[in-house]
């Protein structure tokens, strides 16, 4: 038995195992994405090790079960796999290495380096799992958070232990504004999940939008889209709890997650897969259970701990603010930036749509002072959007809205107020000034 270990060990760099024989069991089927297992004596969620050659083993996860029979979710390729494989349950608990030695580095959804810099030495390590926080021993969210970006910071302004939504299409700029935020956000820490993203994207984010500076003080969990769907729900998963632990530790954490949308894909591949049925738009009533679950994990902690404070990417198809992801994520977040394809076809950057957004801890965090200044850009914004075409065609006669007369003189200085550069940092206090300065140029 113990030379099975080392060759474990060796070949697929697992920790120390245990295999009772009188647990172990044999794949009897493979249907779709999952395997079907006998005789094994497991519980949901347990870990398990698939022989899929004669020298390799693939970790797997019990993702359901019906009578006698073990269905089983593998985290990787299971090319050559055949019937009456062995099945052997591992007996620990899932260990991954957290501490000051993961700044910087770049892992998968098995927290396995994929940097190239060698293996993580950490003295200490985590559980996947977390316990949940008692909602009323939170503490509440009572601070801003700085995050470099002016129309945010100061119409939409975040506040520390708060989840936001960045609900976007393919293409409006999304990756990019996530990066100028993980640079300029004033965080003890960034952690940032790419769930179910081409791989060339990964390394585009880490490399160009990242950046060294970026990436110094950041923990990367990537899990790109052709990875399994167990995969992509780990990765989910291991970025929030890396999170809690820095959370834990006192300190102010900024989490990333692109997108919570392959996240809920992922979800749905392995729902469908053990055979539960869809309900919406193609999505099994598990994908909603999920989703709370994942979001509630980030946030303030208790007294005397940190604040997780996260954004989750939402991925609209077709700019359709109504899919079931979409709406099922804005009733569970505090808060959602909508990023408009109109905007970013004009080349407005950030192409963020202030009428469709809102932050619902604003309120709390902010002066009376500022929540005005913030009410009346939107309106002006609102009134002249309601009537662009109007004032286009000429059919608007001045005097007779006043309000409207104000949001077309005041229309350029609030649209160049609403772009920033990609380099460009915006305190809170900067972002203020440069608010005041657009509303009341030229009087």
């Amino acid at each position: 038995m113990s030379t099975l270990v080392e060759r474990l060990q060796k070949l697929n760099n697992v920790s120390a195992l245990a295999f009772p024989p009188q647990l172990e069991g044999k794949v009897t089927r493979m249907v779709g994405l999952t395997m079907e297992a006998v005789g094994c004596v497991v519980a949901l969620g347990d870990r398990c090790l698939v022989q899929v050659r004669q020298d390799r083993w693939v970790e797997s996860e019990v993702v359901g079960f019906t009578g006698n029979l073990t269905y089983l979710m593998p985290t990787e390729a299971i090319d050559g796999i055949s019937p009456g494989a062995r099945v052997r349950p591992l007996v620990e608990d899932s260990k991954m290495p957290v501490g000051d030695e993961l700044l910087g580095r770049v892992v998968n959804g098995l927290g396995k380096p994929l940097d190239g810099k060698g293996p993580i030495r950490s003295k200490d390590s985590v559980n996947l799992q977390c316990d949940t926080i008692n909602p009323l021993q939170r503490k509440p969210i009572d601070e801003p958070l700085d995050v470099g970006i002016k129309s945010i910071n100061s119409l939409l302004t975040v506040g520390k232990g708060q989840r936001i939504g960045l609900f976007a299409g393919s293409g409006v700029g999304k990756s990019m504004l996530l990066g100028m935020m993980t640079r300029f956000t004033n965080a003890d820490v960034t952690i940032v999940g790419l769930i179910g993203e081409r791989g060339r994207e990964v390394k585009e984010f880490i490399e160009q939008i990242l950046g060294e500076e970026g990436l110094s003080r950041s923990v990367v969990v990537a899990s790109p889209a052709d990875d399994s769907a167990l995969m992509r729900l780990r990765a989910a998963m291991l970025a929030t709890r890396i999170a809690e632990y820095y959370r834990d530790q006192g300190k102010s954490v900024l989490l990333l997650m692109d997108s919570l949308t392959r996240y809920a894909q992922a979800q749905r591949e392995i729902a469908l897969s053990v055979g539960e049925p869809p309900a919406t738009k193609g999505y099994p009533p598990s994908v909603f259970s999920k989703l709370p679950q994942l979001v509630e994990r980030a946030g303030n902690g208790r007294d005397g701990s940190g604040s997780i404070t996260a954004f989750y990417t939402v991925l609209t198809e077709g700019d359709d603010q109504q899919d079931p992801i979409a709406d099922a994520s804005r009733a569970i977040l505090d808060g959602h930036i909508v990023l408009s394809r109109r905007l970013a076809e004009e080349g407005h950057y950030p192409a963020i749509d202030i009428e469709a957004s809102i932050s619902r801890a604003m309120p709390n965090i902010v002066s009376e002072a500022h929540l005005q200044g913030a009410m009346r850009v939107k309106q002006l914004y609102s009134k002249f959007q309601q009537n662009q075409d109007l004032v286009a065609i000429g059919a608007y006669a001045r005097g007779s809205d006043p309000d409207l007369d104000q949001a077309i003189v005041r229309m350029p200085d609030i649209r160049e107020f609403l772009q920033q550069g990609l380099s460009e940092s915006f305190s809170i206090d900067a972002s203020l000034e440069a608010l005041v300065q657009a509303m009341t140029k030229g009087e």
